[in-house]
């Protein structure tokens, strides 16, 4: 029969994603809208979004935190344009947006020596073939697949390469080892449920030497500048970013960052986003016509949920309209170039209660569309 209860909210979008329980967009503070972004105000905003960043993570001392431009997009391509080609490069894939910085390396950079270490749906790659005498480039959790590294074991602590880590749909929702990754990157859109275009870039002390003792020999357009002279542009990482932001956007970020303190900061985010996927986990162990995406129950993400169903291709798709029709689900179809399936958001901004209240319509829409069939 057909639920009779339905989430509060039925926002289950990868990104950008929903946003926290009680938001209220007329409470942000706006003193900065219509002020210069150099302003005192507009500065000061800027730099307690990169301040209290380092802060609610737990960043190690000598971390930098800077707000760039075109979201994770531009912040993981502003640092590969900027640090790679000093040493040969392991990157690592497994979905389309890792696959995409594969694309970056070896087509567009067009580097030399990298190894491409990539897997199907669902899997991971040979993570110990990484080499810690080179680069390496991955992310941590794979969005369109729903695959996670489950640990940074495999990454040595005397590695002589950096680590550049997309970690978009990651940060704030699982344990990230700072000292094991050089530089990360992410996105106000999909954790915290944030606003669009804009990025931000974390780099350790290990980056900043690569970024002041090497230049890359193609020109950097003025977006991927972080260096002047051959010496960071601290001002990045202080509130003084290279364009101009919207000052809304910070806006909501630092209202995003104040909501996750009150959770009990980046341990309360994870928690949350942890028994989030807890909810999905009952569901699919109690039903044998749905499956994880990811082979190995130690990679499943607790963000970017992926499924399959016995379903066709069609039927998965008449499955996710009628979600949708019903005002249940929107946007939890499959990544265009993924495996036909659902994907679930289950980061911290998802109330536990509205994904219990999702299972019950995904067994009807189930029944629904293999009975029509």
């Amino acid at each position: 029969m057909k639920p009779l209860i339905k989430p509060q909210s039925p926002n289950f979008s990868s990104g950008p994603c929903c946003k926290r329980p009680g938001y209220d967009v007329s409470q942000l503070a706006l003193t900065t809208l219509g002020r210069s972004h150099r302003s005192s105000v507009g500065k000061a905003a800027l730099q307690r979004a990169c301040l209290q960043t380092a802060d609610v993570l737990g960043l190690p001392d000598g971390y930098r935190v800077g707000v760039v431009p075109a979201s994770d997009t531009g912040a993981m391509e502003l640092i590969m344009w900027s640090v790679l080609g000093a040493r040969p490069i392991d990157v690592f894939a497994w979905e389309s947006f890792g696959k995409d910085w594969v694309t970056d390396i070896v087509k567009q950079l067009k580097l030399p020596d990298v190894y491409s270490h990539l897997a199907d749906y669902g899997e991971l790659p040979d993570l110990s073939l990484a080499n810690p005498d080179r680069d390496t480039v991955f992310t941590w959790n794979g969005t369109t697949s729903g695959v996670r590294v489950p640990n940074a074991n495999w990454i040595s602590d005397q590695r002589k390469g950096l680590t550049i880590c997309d970690a978009t749909s990651a940060v704030f929702a699982m344990s990230m080892p700072w000292e094991k990754l050089d530089v990360v990157t992410f996105s106000w859109q999909k954790v915290l449920g944030g606003e669009g275009a804009h990025g931000m870039l974390i780099l350790s002390p290990r980056a900043v030497e690569r970024l002041e003792s090497y230049t890359p020999p193609w020109p950097l357009p003025k977006i991927f500048r972080l260096t002047k002279g051959g010496v960071l542009n601290e001002g990045v990482f202080k509130g003084a970013t290279i364009n101009t932001p919207s000052m809304l956007c910070v806006a909501d970020y630092l209202d995003a960052l104040d909501w996750v303190v009150s959770i009990g900061g980046q341990e309360g985010s994870v928690r949350k986003s942890e028994k989030n996927l807890a909810v999905v986990k009952d569901f699919v162990s109690s039903r044998p016509w749905i499956h994880f995406l990811a082979k190995d129950a130690a990679t499943i993400s607790n963000t970017s949920v992926c499924l399959t169903l016995d379903l066709t291709p069609a039927q998965v798709g008449e499955l996710v309209k009628l979600l949708d029709a019903e005002g249940v689900a929107y946007d939890i179809g499959a990544y265009r170039d993924a495996p036909a399936g659902l994907r679930i958001w289950c980061g911290a901004t998802v109330a536990e209660a509205d994904l219990a209240a999702l299972m019950p319509w995904i067994d009807w829409a189930y029944h629904t569309v293999n009975h029509e069939k």
